[in-house]
């Protein structure tokens, strides 16, 4: 089946399996929102336990998804995959030790043996839900604003250098944080709002999961008080980025030569040259909204839903509109034409399909989260469960 697809099809493909696994990940790092508010809903040990415990039984969704997402970008993309993660990797080092840490957080969080204190760790909660939502929140914008990095596959055929044999190189030595800084085309003004907006979702997303999933009416009654402020910082951050994103130079491939050259309002041209994507983009707007609404308005606790489904088709169309339509969704800003593209930095048509046949069984995977959620999300958490189980973070 899949072996009978152009090699432009598959790449297509994979860039959307890749984009659907980026966008389900924002959507989880509601527990990395939630881990932000421990002290801000939690005014007791007992209601911080309850927070926690709720967030600690869906923190394995989020990372084994950020493990997937790369793993996935990996195999497919493997030319991204180096420059961005061996290029820019203090970014990526940083986000990916939060995560890692987070478990030794929850694993010994209340531990007789914990010569820290329950207080320390939740520090290093909100410390984990900081750093990685921010930071892959400015990580995402590159995609959009660009990097400092070259790419020269000829270099891996110089065997007269002394320097090692590397095809992309990064250009700065800051490895990635220069997008929190940078001045040019105020792209770091970009970056730095959709790291925000990121944060700012995160606890939006966290605060209605709470709604939906504690049963506590001190902290359910914070929640609501909660919400209103986290959703309009939220939306202040995001439809900055949003509305400068539709003006912005984008990276635009010339489909003949594969040139890559800057396009004004490249990205609004995008979603009116690409009509499914923009309507994708529309309803997940909508449904964000939606789930606000019902929840701050109709004191309802379904707002995580729609909220959430919303979440994961405005991400999604924004990174089909990153990598579709002769657009280069890794541009680098030190050399144009050293942008990457699907059709320059994919797999071969043969690793590609061999994975396609694999990613059949996605439907499987999430059919399974999804029986998994339903089944600990049967009842609601009370500050009775937690402490009569011995289990609990």
């Amino acid at each position: 089946m899949f072996e009978t697809l152009s090699h432009t099809a598959l790449q297509e493909y994979w860039w959307f399996i890749v984009s659907l696994l980026g966008a389900l990940l924002v959507f989880l790092l509601f527990v990395q929102g939630g881990q932000t508010l421990i002290y801000k809903l939690g005014k007791t040990a007992d209601e911080r336990n309850i927070i926690v415990n709720s967030l600690g039984r869906k923190w394995e969704f989020t990372f084994t998804t950020l493990v997937t997402f790369g793993g996935s970008a990996f195999a497919s993309f493997p030319l991204f995959y180096s420059t961005s993660f061996g290029g820019a990797y203090w970014v990526w080092m940083i986000i990916l030790f939060a995560f890692i840490l987070q478990a030794v957080y929850y694993e010994y969080r209340r531990k007789p043996n914990n010569f820290l204190g329950e207080k320390t760790y939740d520090v290093f909660l909100f410390i984990n839900g900081l750093i990685a939502t921010v930071f892959l929140g400015v990580a995402v914008s590159t995609f959009f604003t660009g990097s400092m990095f070259s790419v020269n596959k000829m270099n891996i055929l110089d065997l007269t250098s002394d320097k090692m044999p590397i095809i992309s190189a990064w250009e700065t030595p800051w490895h990635g944080l220069e997008a929190i800084w940078t001045t040019a085309h105020l792209a770091f003004l970009q970056n730095l709002a959709l790291g925000l907006a990121i944060f700012f979702l995160s606890r939006v997303l966290a605060l209605l999961y709470f709604q939906r999933n504690i049963d506590n009416k001190e902290i359910i009654e914070r929640t609501k008080k909660c919400l209103k402020r986290n959703a309009a910082v939220f939306l202040v951050f995001f439809l900055f980025w949003l509305i400068r994103l539709m003006f912005i130079d984008g990276f635009a491939i010339n489909p003949d030569t594969q040139e890559i050259y800057r396009e004004p309002s490249k990205y609004l041209h995008n979603f009116l040259e690409m009509p499914v994507v923009l309507i994708m983009l529309l309803t997940g707007v909508i449904g964000v909204l939606w789930g606000l609404f019902v929840s701050i308005f109709k004191n309802k606790d379904t707002g995580i839903w729609f909220t959430g489904i919303g979440t994961v088709l405005t991400v999604l169309a924004l990174l089909l509109n990153a990598g579709y339509n002769n657009t280069s969704f890794y541009p680098s800003t030190f050399d144009l034409q050293s942008s990457l593209t699907i059709a320059n930095s994919s797999s071969s048509h043969f690793t590609l399909t061999a994975m396609s046949y694999v990613s059949l069984m996605i439907p499987f995977v999430l059919a399974y989260i999804i029986y998994a959620w339903r089944a600990m999300d049967k009842k609601k958490i009370t500050s009775e469960e937690i402490n009569s189980d011995s289990h609990s973070y």
